[in-house]
This record gives C-alpha cells, sequence and structure tokens, in this order.
C-alpha cells in the first residue's frame, strides 16, 4: 500500500466524495460510508480503506478550522497537511452555492415553533481544546479569513438574525410578558446597519437588550469581524448591549452571550486602516 503523500489530484476526490457525503447527512439523506471508501479506492494510488477513513477525518478538521459544518460520523483528526486544506478550499471556490445555501430546515425549525435557543458558557481559557488543536485550527481560519467570509454571507447573517428575533419573542411570551415580545424589533432589517446592534429587544423585567448577532456554521471558537461602530455601541451602553454568538447553525443551532468589555473575552485584531491626507 501507497505511503507517500497524498497528490492534489487525489486529495481532489477525496474531497469531492466527502462533500456528497455531507450533502446528504446535512438533509437527512442515507448513505453508504463503507461504500463511498471502496468506490474511491480504484482512483487512489493504492491507498488502503483504513487511510481513507482517516484522510475523511482530516477533512473534518479542516471544515472544523474553516467554520463549516463536517460529518459528525468522521470526528476531525489533526495534523493534516495544508495541501488537503488547499483542495477543501478549491471544492468550495468551484462550489459558492455550498456557503450561500439557505440554512437546512433544521436551524429554521423554531422560527415556526418559537423554541429558545440553547445558551450556553462562552469559550475560555479553562475549556479551550490542546494547544496543537487548538493553533491549527485558528490557522486555517486566518489563512482563508473565515470571520471576513461569514460577514459577507448575507444570507447566513439574516438567517441568524431571524433565528434570534423569534428567539427572543418566544422567550418574552414564556415569561408573561407578551406586550413586550410585541415590541422587539429587527433593526437592521427595518432601519438597516448602523445602529451597532440588530436586534432591540427587552429582559423579562423590561430592560433593554441591545443585541448583535454574529452567526457560523461551525464550532464555538470560529473567528468573527465586529466593527468599530459596534465596539463603540458596546462600550456606550454596557449594560444594554449584548453580542450573542450564534453557532452550530446549519445543524442545531447553540448560542452563547459576551457583554463589554469584549476586550475582556475575545482578543480584537486590526484588520484595516483608514487612509487619509495630509
Amino acid at each position: 500500500m501507497s505511503s507517500g503523500p497524498w497528490t492534489d489530484e487525489e486529495n481532489d476526490r477525496i474531497v469531492a466524495d466527502y462533500f456528497a457525503m455531507l450533502a446528504d447527512d446535512i438533509l437527512g439523506h442515507p448513505y453508504n460510508k463503507a461504500g463511498h471508501r471502496r468506490n474511491l479506492l480504484p482512483h487512489l494510488n493504492d491507498r488502503s480503506e483504513a487511510s481513507v477513513e482517516f484522510k475523511h477525518q482530516n477533512i473534518s478538521a479542516v471544515l472544523k478550522g474553516l467554520g463549516e459544518d463536517w460529518i459528525p460520523g468522521y470526528k476531525p483528526a489533526l495534523n493534516f497537511q495544508m495541501s488537503l486544506a488547499d483542495a477543501v478550499a478549491r471544492w468550495l471556490t468551484q462550489h459558492p452555492d455550498w456557503l450561500g445555501r439557505p440554512p437546512h430546515a433544521g436551524a429554521v425549525a423554531g422560527l415556526r415553533e418559537a423554541a429558545p435557543i440553547w445558551v450556553g458558557p462562552p469559550p475560555t481559557l479553562s475549556n479551550q481544546p490542546p494547544p496543537q488543536e487548538l493553533e491549527q485550527m485558528l490557522h486555517i481560519a486566518r489563512k482563508f479569513d473565515v470571520a471576513g467570509r461569514d460577514q459577507r454571507n448575507r444570507a447566513l447573517g439574516r438567517a441568524g438574525e431571524e433565528r434570534v428575533l423569534a428567539g427572543e419573542r418566544a422567550s418574552l411570551r414564556s415569561a408573561g410578558r407578551d406586550d413586550l415580545a410585541r415590541k422587539v424589533r429587527w433593526v437592521s432589517e427595518e432601519d438597516g446597519d448602523g445602529a451597532g446592534y440588530d436586534i432591540a429587544s427587552f429582559r423579562p423585567d423590561g430592560q433593554t437588550r441591545l443585541i448583535e448577532v454574529k452567526t457560523t456554521n461551525g464550532w464555538e471558537r470560529t473567528p468573527f469581524h465586529i466593527s468599530r461602530n459596534e465596539l463603540a455601541v458596546a462600550e456606550e451602553h454596557r449594560s444594554e448591549w449584548c453580542l450573542f454568538r450564534l453557532w452550530n447553525f446549519s445543524r442545531e443551532p447553540k448560542a452563547f452571550e459576551l457583554y463589554p468589555p469584549l476586550d475582556a473575552h475575545v482578543t480584537l485584531t486590526a484588520t484595516s486602516f483608514v487612509a487619509g491626507f495630509y
């Protein structure tokens, strides 16, 4: 059996096969992983089934770093070559409809049922993965500008905001505050971007909640963009503003909340500059 590095052609073949399975998995369609592996073998350089299965796990790790969905049956495995990450990026470039696809029905079911979103603790130093895993995931995210990609994905951002809007109204109604639920506003939709938050909601006691929603299909540590204006509004309205980080959106939406000052929770890196003239 071959033990040499995988070629670009092999990587492209196995990545395409993985995405075919992932599409079926997301839609709930049956598929046979062993059958996929066996069908791949004649097109590879004398690889074993075990090496193909491990490569599928490597692809899961790449997708995790990219802040994307992956096949739950293939647990992410680290120490992959960057040529594999490049192959995944090539596939996504050739299939732009994948990143722009509408959320799966499971992610938006709450719009009909108005079910509250599961909100857990935010990422911290104490609950972070091992350093090697974290560094490899963050390296992938930086190389392919995952934060910028999610920011430009208007369909994803809009769907996330709509899901949070429904969840806020549902939570207030379940707390017996129908009066407040009726007053919740989707500010970014009604007034446009620029307010420094997306949703104006309330706590059950009537206190204002100014919610900035950041959505990703990936894991909870996927980097995200935040604007200078959003940071300024967060500082100005410390007792009211919160960042609602929605993750795992295409599968089963989960979330955590961050409150000002944000630099107590995340590292803030300047990514652009304003150029003026003397």
